[in-house]
């Protein structure tokens, strides 16, 4: 269980629990690599430490018009369905992506963004859903390596089949309705995929009778619980102010989950 998607509903906090859990997994001396593969969200880099992103490797495959011209011809199965070769190498490996689209920490994490949408007009996101499917696909990891995998909000990723190369799904679920009802459906959809390990997370847990509340509707729902996130002051301010994500309440929890998620591995 190597490859992760962090998945769930818009504001939810899929970055924060990327940032989390990337320090948390480092802390257990594992290099771990965080895919930025939300086409909106322009936040995660600071999240992690860095003063700015890397080049995107849609950038790397010569920017989205090129990209769109070597998309297949439209076919009756669609895209989730089709083959693609945009990446000529049958394998990627995470040393080999050049220094300018990948940053590294000094403490063992390293960022990689797929691509954004930035302008109006430039159409649907499809091609860089492709671009992202083909990229986890083709990721191949050494032993002590880790992919954690920021989401994009929602669930159409799963139809653009991006999720076919990951090993596991961490669904994050805060104290609402709709967040429990997504975590149910991205749950059926992982399951339809034949992805082996679907979790959810519960994160912004103000007290242990939430906690409670939260795990006993996601386990009438057949989701296994693996952990939560409290609510943490520090946490929430650095995401407000767009620093590096601390707190050690949160880290504390992070740790915990983390833990949890290498003894699946």
């Amino acid at each position: 269980m190597n490859k992760i998607a962090i998945c769930g509903k818009g504001g939810s906090g899929k970055s924060t629990i990327a940032a989390l859990l990337a320090g948390a997994l480092q802390d257990t001396n594992y290099r771990v690599l965080v895919v930025d593969s939300d086409e909106s969200n322009t936040g995660l880099h600071r999240m992690l430490g860095f003063d700015k992103a890397p080049l995107s490797i849609m950038d790397m495959m010569g920017g989205r018009k090129s990209l769109k011209q070597k998309l297949p011809p439209k076919s009756p199965v669609g895209l989730a369905r089709t083959r693609t070769d945009m990446l000529s190498d049958q394998e990627i490996r995470i040393d080999s992506i050049p220094g300018e689209y990948i940053n590294y920490s000094d403490h063992g994490i390293a960022l990689i963004g797929v691509g954004k949408i930035n302008e109006a007009m430039e159409g649907c996101a499809c091609p860089i859903g492709a671009l992202g499917k083909e990229l986890l696909a083709k990721l191949h990891l050494e032993p002590g390596q880790i992919v954690l995998i920021d989401m994009e909000a929602g669930i159409e990723h799963f139809g653009r089949g991006v999720e076919s190369g990951v090993d596991a799904v961490l669904i994050v679920v805060d104290p609402s309705y709709e967040s429990i009802d997504l975590a149910e459906r991205i749950n059926r959809v992982s399951r339809q995929m034949d992805i082996g390990h679907i979790f959810a997370v519960l994160n912004r847990v103000t007290s242990k009778e939430m906690a409670e509340s939260l795990a006993n509707k996601l386990v009438d729902r057949d989701i296994q619980v693996i952990g939560n996130i409290r609510y943490d002051g520090g946490t929430f301010l650095a995401g407000l102010e767009g620093q590096t994500i601390t707190g050690d309440i949160a880290a504390a929890d992070a740790a915990d989950i983390a833990a949890k998620l290498l003894k699946q591995i």
